[in-house]
C-alpha cells in the first residue's frame, strides 16, 4: 500500500483524522474518550503542540491542530501508538486499532481554518437520521434536497449543543475551555470582542445546521493533501515529502495546466472558439474541455460550474461521463481525446 505523502513544516496547520480498522469503534465509552483527550494534553506539553478543534466519534476522531516544531509525524505515531497499547491491554484486544496510518491535510489558516473548525464541529449532526450525512449533502449542491423541517433542525441544533466530545461547546461559550485547547487562534478571525467572537461563531456554525452545508470543503483539496489559496500551494509544494514512486500524490504536485488551457486544446482540435461550440446540442467539444479540466487539470466540480459558465453539478458530471461513454463507442472521437491529453499534459501546443 502507497504510504501517504508527508508535509512539514514550522507553524502548519493540519486537519488530522483516524479511522479504526475495519470501520469498528476505537472509542467504545466514555473513559476511553477521557484518556484520549488526556493524550492530546500530554501531547501538547510533550510535543508543543497546538490543538485548535477536535471531536470524538465512536470509529474516528478529527483534529485541527498546529506544529510549531514541524514534527506532525513524531507526534501522530505517538499518540496512536500510545492510545492503541493502552487501549487493547483494557479491552483485552490484541492488534492494529486504527486503518493504517492517519490522514493529515496541510491547511492555509487565513483561508481555511475558520471552514474547517466549522467541519469538525459538525461531525456529530452529519448523520443520516438528521439529514446531514454525504448522501444528502451531495443532493444539496445538486438541488435535489430540500431544506430541513423545524423538527429536523432543533434536534440538529441539541445534538451539537450537547455533544459532550467536541471542541464546540468550548468554542461557543457553553463549556470553560480546557488549557490544553487553543480557541483564540480561530474565533480571532472573526475580528470582534471575545464574546462577539463567539456569538459570530456559534452563529456560522448553526446557520449550516439549519440550512444544511450547499459546498463540501474537501472541493478544494489539491492532491490529497494541501488546502489553500494558489499561491499557499505553490509554496508548500517543495516540502512533500516522500518517494513518488511508492506515493502518487506526490506527481500531482506539479504544476497543472488550468481551464484556459484545456479550452485552448479542443479549440485547437475543432478549428473553432470555445463560445462557438459551448452551447450548440450534441457538439462534443464540451464534453472534452469538461473532461480535460476534470481529469488533466484536476479541477473540482465546483470550479468547474462557474468555469463553464453557470452549470450545474449535475450537468457538469454528467458531460463527463458522456464523453467516456462515446469515446469508448467511437474510435475517431478516442483519438481526438488521447491527442487533446497528450499534448494538455506535454504543453505541444
Amino acid at each position: 500500500m502507497a504510504r501517504p505523502t508527508r508535509i512539514h513544516a514550522v507553524d502548519a496547520w493540519y486537519h488530522v483524522t483516524a479511522r479504526g480498522n475495519e470501520r469498528r469503534a476505537v472509542f467504545r465509552d466514555d473513559t476511553d474518550r477521557l484518556h484520549f483527550l488526556e493524550l492530546l494534553n500530554e501531547g501538547v506539553g510533550r510535543f508543543g503542540l497546538r490543538v485548535h478543534a477536535y471531536v470524538l466519534l465512536d470509529n474516528h476522531y478529527h483534529l485541527l491542530v498546529e506544529t510549531p516544531l514541524a514534527n506532525l509525524s513524531a507526534a501522530m505515531q505517538w499518540l496512536g501508538v500510545s492510545y492503541t497499547v493502552w487501549f487493547n491491554r483494557r479491552h483485552r484486544r490484541a492488534g492494529h486499532l486504527f486503518q493504517g496510518r492517519y490522514k493529515a491535510i496541510v491547511i492555509e489558516a487565513e483561508s481555511a481554518a475558520w471552514e474547517l473548525s466549522r467541519y469538525v464541529h459538525l461531525n456529530p449532526v452529519r448523520v443520516e437520521a438528521l439529514g446531514l450525512n454525504k448522501r444528502k449533502q451531495q443532493g444539496l449542491r445538486q438541488g435535489l434536497s430540500g431544506a430541513p423541517d423545524r423538527e429536523q433542525v432543533e434536534q440538529r441544533l441539541k445534538r451539537l449543543r450537547q455533544y459532550p466530545w467536541s471542541s464546540y461547546r468550548a468554542y461557543v461559550g457553553l463549556t470553560e475551555t480546557v488549557r490544553w485547547l487553543t480557541t483564540g487562534a480561530v474565533l480571532g478571525m472573526a475580528g470582534r470582542s471575545a464574546s462577539e467572537r463567539q456569538k459570530a461563531y456559534r452563529q456560522y456554525v448553526e446557520e449550516a445546521v439549519r440550512e444544511g452545508l450547499a459546498e463540501s470543503p474537501w472541493e478544494r483539496v489539491e492532491a490529497q493533501m494541501l488546502m489553500g489559496t494558489a499561491a499557499f500551494v505553490k509554496r508548500l509544494r517543495r516540502l512533500a515529502r516522500g518517494n513518488a514512486r511508492e506515493q502518487p500524490a506526490l506527481k500531482q504536485l506539479h504544476e497543472r495546466p488550468g481551464w484556459e488551457e484545456a479550452v485552448q486544446v479542443v479549440e485547437k482540435l475543432k478549428g473553432e472558439k470555445w463560445e462557438q461550440f459551448r452551447d450548440r446540442y450534441g457538439d462534443w467539444g464540451r464534453d472534452m474541455t469538461l473532461s480535460l479540466a476534470r481529469h488533466c487539470c484536476g479541477m473540482k466540480l465546483r470550479q468547474l460550474t462557474e468555469a463553464a459558465g453557470g452549470l450545474d453539478y449535475g450537468s457538469v458530471s454528467n458531460a463527463v461521463q458522456r464523453l467516456a461513454r462515446q469515446a469508448k463507442r467511437d474510435k475517431k472521437l478516442n483519438r481526438l481525446l488521447e491527442q487533446a491529453r497528450s499534448t494538455l499534459m506535454n504543453d505541444e501546443m
